[in-house]
């Protein structure tokens, strides 16, 4: 008899309170996830800003010296939270057939991230400079450009033989 009442009570599934406890551990432990999941997730955002912002700055270096022309990449354009890469034409040039034929997209930085705003400018050599109120500026040590979001901060550094390098 004791067999058939054991096998009878255990046939018939969980209690009401058992159920009441597994739901409440998953509750309390999904409560305790949320605020690390959307620290993983901040960073990850940051992570990937500062990946483009640096494959940017390199895809201009190579692409300066491959199509032997200057190119400028500029941050916060047309407005903050962009990044664009240009082609340099000399002011006084006019003439239609030499006015700039590349012009890079507008890359959009993930939601929240920010970009201290500067201009750089790639030589056909490779070399960088600093393009200060549009003149272009020798540089003397790296030129560091500051991704934020949330806080929280990566630095692309730029020196003047082009070298670009996320820390």
């Amino acid at each position: 008899m004791v067999s058939t009442a054991h096998s009878i009570r255990s046939a018939r599934g969980f209690t009401v309170i058992e159920i009441l406890m597994v739901v409440a551990m998953i509750g309390i432990l999904g409560a305790m996830a949320v605020p690390v999941m959307k620290d993983v997730t901040a960073s990850i955002k940051l992570n990937e800003a500062a990946r483009m912002v640096e494959r940017e700055m390199q895809s201009a270096r190579l692409k300066a010296v491959s199509a032997n022309r200057v190119l400028r990449v500029r941050l916060n354009c047309p407005a903050v939270g962009y990044i664009r890469t240009v082609e340099m034409i000399p002011a006084p040039d006019t003439d239609v057939m030499t006015r700039p034929n590349y012009d890079g997209p507008v890359r959009t930085l993930p939601m929240g991230a920010t970009v201290t705003s500067l201009v750089l400018q790639f030589a056909p050599d490779g070399t960088a400079t600093d393009v200060i109120a549009g003149v272009a500026t020798a540089i003397t040590t790296p030129v560091a450009v500051t991704v934020s979001r949330d806080g929280k901060s990566k630095t692309v550094t730029v020196n003047n033989v082009g070298k670009v390098q996320l820390q």
